[in-house]
């Protein structure tokens, strides 16, 4: 199998590379985007981002230039940028990539998206394990300053940007939009109710472009080398390349990046060199727990949204878990119903109902009790609850247990009907 070829617009040293040096990023061309920009106007940023087709890399793939559109036509003078590098989603380690080796990148973007939404200040929402990125982006921002790339009237122009580095605590929720605005503003990471979105009453309750670090490390390429450059690579409808995350039982595991729309089976096999131990692929969930399960005829699929959603899956942030063949889908659908129940920050009561209920059925299945027709009430839970949180945790855990039920029937009938799990017993 032939690997897709890619033109690396973020790893351009290699994942797992030393930081990327100032001078290092502006011998490739670093900071020459923000240059150029300053001699025109923010609707110049904003006309090529829209055009390049860039979507948000943080799950919802909403497109960028869309939302800071919406941010930069909102009246007022005081507007914000977040970067949201929260990255609690199990697995994903593509922004913490980014952040601890190619700092300037994101930095650059940041304060891209400033200029083009008039936004005097951003922040940096960081997760506080990645010890290392935190470091690495305080230094560049000293180092921006000091070079006359941030702080006031960058580059001679009427435009100043302060930037300041926010950690953010290990919940799933605080890695929300709005979660990290809430903690930003000092009080506790929940997430808000919707509408009003960030870019109308985001931080402060000024409009706020909030977008994930992958996604502004895009821009300052596409800025510079134009929005039909960009989709040179991926898809008609979500151009360009993305990080993807590959777990530990392949031989090569990390991050990749890799054309928007590349084979999952490439992925796996090519990137990823297979699995590690030689078994057979029996399902893959393509984006992190809250996407359907794939089974292990469905590796032809290409990697983007369409054909996912298509499959009652999902891209989000490109982080792959592989279930094998003599692994069993109760283990790990439990585990997730599991999960996504402890991860509920409770101010829903309909997502604490519905994700505790899940917690409590798979429990039961899991250790042999239950039935079948138990089982049939994850569906109908969940389409009760749709809609009924302020944020998507609650419509989360149903693709990935509605699927794993409706493709691995006899795993879950062998539990139920046995008491126990078929490959523990050797069933």
């Amino acid at each position: 199998m032939a690997a897709s070829t890619v033109e690396p617009i973020l790893l351009t040293k290699g994942p797992g590379a030393t930081r990327q040096t100032l001078a290092e990023y502006v011998a490739e061309g670093g900071y020459e985007a923000l240059k150029g920009t300053l001699a025109g106007s923010p609707q110049d940023v904003l006309d090529v981002i829209v055009a390049s087709g860039l979507r948000g890399r943080g799950g919802a793939g909403f497109p960028t230039g869309q939302k800071w559109t919406f941010a930069a036509k909102e009246p007022g003078d005081t507007k914000y940028v977040v970067a949201n590098g929260g990255e609690d989603e199990p697995g994903s380690l593509k922004d913490r990539v980014v952040m601890e080796s190619y700092p300037h990148k994101l930095l650059e973007g940041v304060i891209l998206a400033a200029y083009a939404v008039g936004a005097g200040e951003a922040y940096l929402y960081v997760n506080s394990l990645y010890v290392q990125a935190l470091a690495q982006l305080e230094n560049a921002i000293v180092e921006a300053t000091d070079e006359g790339y941030l702080g006031e009237w960058i580059g001679g122009s009427a435009f100043s940007l302060s930037v300041k580095v926010q950690p953010a605590p290990q919940e799933y929720v605080a890695g929300e939009d709005t979660a990290a605005l809430e903690l930003i503003e000092g009080k506790k990471p929940l997430p808000r109710e919707k509408p009003p979105f960030p870019t109308a009453a985001g931080l402060f309750g000024k409009p706020t472009a909030v977008n994930n670090v992958e996604t502004f490390a895009y821009v300052p390429s596409i800025v510079r080398r134009g929005a039909d450059w960009f989709r040179g690579q991926g898809t008609a409808d979500n151009p360009g390349t993305m990080l993807f995350t590959l777990p530990a039982n392949v031989r090569r595991p990390g991050v990749v990046e890799l054309p928007v729309g590349v084979p999952l089976n490439e992925l796996i096999e090519v990137h990823g060199g297979g699995v590690a131990s030689g078994k057979a692929v029996k399902a893959v969930l393509p984006g992190g727990p809250s996407s359907g399960f794939l089974s292990g005829d469905d590796l032809d699929i290409a990697m983007d949204r369409q054909p996912l959603i298509e499959k009652g899956s999902a891209l989000g942030c490109g982080v792959l878990r592989i279930v094998e063949e003599d692994q069993c889908i109760v283990e790990v659908a439990d585990e997730i119903a599991q999960f996504f129940a402890t991860e509920s920050c409770g101010q829903c009561p309909a997502c604490v109902m519905e994700t505790s209920t899940f917690g409590k059925i798979l429990g039961a299945v899991q250790k042999g009790a239950g039935n079948l027709q138990l089982l049939e009430q994850i569906a109908k839970v969940g389409a009760f609850a749709r809609g009924k949180g302020f944020c998507s945790l609650i419509s989360m855990p149903v693709p990935p247990l509605t699927s794993a039920i409706r493709l691995f029937p006899d795993d879950f009938a062998y539990h139920i009907e046995n008491h126990a799990c078929r490959y523990q017993a050797g069933g």
